[in-house]
């Protein structure tokens, strides 16, 4: 399974593909991509919540993936559009205040992909180790 959990007492954060199975300990169950997962009905995703804002900008995106921008530079990017975005990750936060959040991605790379990067900085903002 594809799947990185970071437990506290403070929060509980999964991340986890799409494409991996629904379970019970996944609480709510959050995309943050910015594109809608193809061949993906509501019904067959089972996400709570899609918040793109909190997702990297396309250009960001397509640097990255075409292998203009290495993955350090790609987070510290990312990182600084987080910024930019106080309320969804305020959101996000709030959520994972009341009980387990899963945060949704596409990605094939399970160690290197935006929800990474996400539940890192949220964790950061929680004042938590990441």
């Amino acid at each position: 399974m594809s799947w990185i959990s970071y437990n506290n007492p403070m929060i509980t954060l999964h991340l986890k593909r799409v494409y991996d199975p629904v379970e019970p300990e996944d609480g709510c169950r959050i995309l943050v991509d910015r594109l809608w997962p193809r061949g993906f009905s509501k019904e067959k995703l089972h996400a709570d919540l899609w918040l793109k804002d909190v997702a990297p900008s396309r250009e960001l995106v397509r640097q990255y993936h075409s292998g203009d921008l290495p993955w350090l530079e790609f987070k510290a990017r990312y990182r600084t559009e987080l910024e930019l975005q106080p309320e969804a990750v305020a959101q996000l936060l709030d959520r994972a205040a009341r009980g387990t959040v899963t945060l949704l991605y596409a990605a094939r790379d399970p160690q290197a992909n935006q929800a990474v990067v996400l539940a890192e900085y949220l964790r950061m903002k929680a004042g938590l180790q990441p």
